[in-house]
């Protein structure tokens, strides 16, 4: 088994796949464009749900990549050996191209071939079949023709061996994952996986490790929970690239990488305190929060930033465990050596550098005050307690000031104090369910929906981009937007409040646009043809070498060009009304329209290729 770095994991997947006629692809960011669903790029594909969904990609039907991920569902489990907040997922992509036997042999040749990964540790995971849809019995052939032997094959549910959809309907459908044995950190040679492996991750759960899982889409689920195969079947796969490198490595667990070991010996060189759980989420924490803040987000009570303060905090908390000094240095210099590991790969942790330093100082520094307020509200509770500081209370002091029940429990055993525990933990649940309610209810449509209203609204946003660089002049650039089916929302760099003329302005262009009904098309070019002619994008690492153009206009008036990935409608006159609702600050530099459409074609047509 090659002993492989990160970094050379990384490049040999990409170069695998390129020989195998795939178009490698550069990472998206971290806050997915136009999809509102979801609050961070969770998976490789969350950027590609256009193209699995039928637009055409610049790059083909054969993808490769290696994507950068957060995912807090997992975040309680940060500390363990494998769970991670932020993750590079290296991923291979069939759009209406290939299919199962391929998709499954070539996942083979990597692992056996490329890796060397011994056969005799590996074993797999497919659909046990219900009453959707049946036993995948396709997938199991097609392992053991290859070499797996039947025994370590393994069926599973759809809570372990099925993918989507990912709102109430859409594409779906059974998957196959990939484990290596690893059953035993503390065996001689350090290898996780040493001893005799025994059954599958069904007979045998402990000791397996997934690495690699390739998603069958050949599903769409219906209004009315019916299963029909998909016109488009597509392969999605994802292969944890940290998880990987602790198997060829023959580290016990991701921390101890050659990435991630460097930021957790910086951790160690810091702590005064031993406390492995709290070291890792440390590292894992300022990695993902560093990787965050470079992509545009600052600490703040919403969305993104909400969940970047939260890490942050924790990370802090986890210092205090370990008596780190937090007095605004130490997030900082955690973030520097993330920087130095991952810089070379990622160019903008090196260029937004400063920006990390000072967002985790900033951030730091403002919880240590709030700690101090905490610290007030808790001597008042002290001081009125007789035996016990209430439930209540101690979830107060975790939610408005950050203090954990472990800290709280501490504090209170100084002054010969209990808490109640069980009635924090009541207080704790029943936060969880309105804030799961309140998600459940901000993303109920899934991944980003491809209906007609939202490509009305889609458009609409290239349309109000040319209108604001019109009225307020070259320096307007999109931010960002949000768009749901029954509104828009969009970011764009401006210093000053919009006047109440100039909103009107600005309305009056984008609706004179949908009056003209004019025509819309998208055209295949390099980053460098797309500049020169006069598209408008944020030119960075982001792109691939082609690119689509969307230009909204004829050969009398061109509106719009812009680079994009779509849906857009065909024509504008499809759009209806566009009518601005609100104009307001977004954060330093950045203004922030919201937006709604009235009217328009009920179904609509979506632009082609000229």
């Amino acid at each position: 088994m090659n002993n492989l770095s990160t970094d050379d994991i990384r490049q040999t997947y990409l170069d695998f796949f390129k020989q195998k006629d795939h178009t490698v692809i550069p990472s998206a960011p971290l806050i997915p464009e136009n999809d509102p669903t979801v609050l961070f790029t969770t998976a490789g594909m969350h950027p590609l749900v256009p193209y699995l969904l039928g637009e055409p990609h610049p790059g083909g039907k054969r993808l490769a990549d290696c994507q950068k991920c957060i995912r807090t569902q997992d975040i309680d489990e940060v500390g363990d050996e494998s769970h991670l907040t932020m993750f590079e997922m290296l991923g291979n992509w069939s759009l209406g191209d290939y299919f199962k036997e391929d998709a499954i042999k070539m996942s083979f040749e990597f692992l056996t071939e490329v890796l060397e990964i011994p056969r005799e540790i590996l074993a797999v995971t497919c659909f046990c079949g219900d009453d959707d849809a049946p036993k995948d019995e396709e997938a199991a052939k097609i392992w053991i023709e290859v070499g797996i032997p039947e025994d370590r094959i393994g069926f599973l549910p759809k809570e372990d061996n099925w993918w989507g959809p990912a709102g109430q309907t859409g594409p779906c459908g059974p998957d196959t994952e990939m484990f290596v044995w690893m059953p035993d950190s503390t065996s001689p040679d350090g290898l996780r996986g040493a001893s005799e492996p025994k059954g599958n991750p069904e007979t045998n759960p402990q000791g397996w490790l997934e690495v690699w899982n390739d998603v069958f889409m050949q599903y769409n689920k219906n209004a009315d929970g019916s299963f029909e195969p998909l016109k488009q079947q597509n392969v999605d796969t994802g292969m944890g690239l940290e998880r990987t490198a602790a198997v060829m490595q023959k580290c016990g667990n991701v921390y101890e990488t050659d990435r991630m070991a460097p930021i957790m010996e910086k951790v160690n060189e810091l702590a005064d305190a031993d406390d492995l759980t709290h070291k890792r989420i440390i590292t894992d924490h300022i990695k993902a929060a560093t990787f965050i803040i470079a992509d545009g987000i600052l600490p703040s009570n919403v969305d993104q930033g909400y969940v970047l303060r939260r890490l942050i905090r924790r990370a802090i908390r986890s210092g205090r465990r370990l008596r780190i000094e937090a007095d605004g240095g130490f997030t900082p210099m955690i973030a520097d050596e993330v920087i130095a590991q991952y810089g070379h790969i990622y160019g903008n942790l090196k260029d937004k550098s400063k920006e990390i330093r000072k967002a985790l100082s900033n951030e730091e520094q403002q919880f240590g005050k709030t700690l101090k307020d905490g610290m007030k509200q808790f001597e008042k509770a002290a001081q009125s307690a007789s035996t016990e500081i209430d439930g209540v209370t101690a979830f107060h002091l975790y939610d408005t000031y950050g203090f954990p029940i472990e800290l709280t429990q501490e504090l209170a055993k100084e002054q010969g104090l209990n808490v109640d525990e069980k009635g924090f933990n009541k207080s704790f649940e029943e936060h969880q369910e309105k804030s799961r309610a309140g998600a459940l209810q901000k993303f109920s449509g899934g991944l980003a929906d491809h209906s007609s209203e939202t490509a009305k609204l889609h458009t609409s946003t290239h349309l109000l981009n040319a209108a604001l660089r019109k009225i307020l002049g070259d320096h307007v650039y999109q931010k960002g937007s949000n768009i749901t089916a029954e509104r828009l929302r969009f970011d764009f760099s401006h210093n000053e409040k919009m006047t109440p003329e100039q909103l009107e302005q600005v309305e009056k262009l984008v609706n004179k646009a949908i009056e003209e009904d004019l025509p819309i098309s998208y055209h295949i070019t390099t980053v460098d043809g797309a500049k020169e002619e006069g598209a408008i994008g944020v030119f960075d690492d982001r792109y691939d070498n082609e690119v689509k153009v969307y230009v909204i206009g004829n050969d009398q008036i061109t509106f719009s060009k812009e680079i994009c990935g779509g849906p857009h409608v065909a024509r504008t006159g499809m759009i209806g009304k566009l009518k601005i609702k609100k104009e307001e600050s977004s954060s330093s530099g950045v203004r922030r329209i919201k937006a709604v459409i009235e009217g328009g074609a009920d179904e609509v047509e979506f632009a082609e290729e000229d």
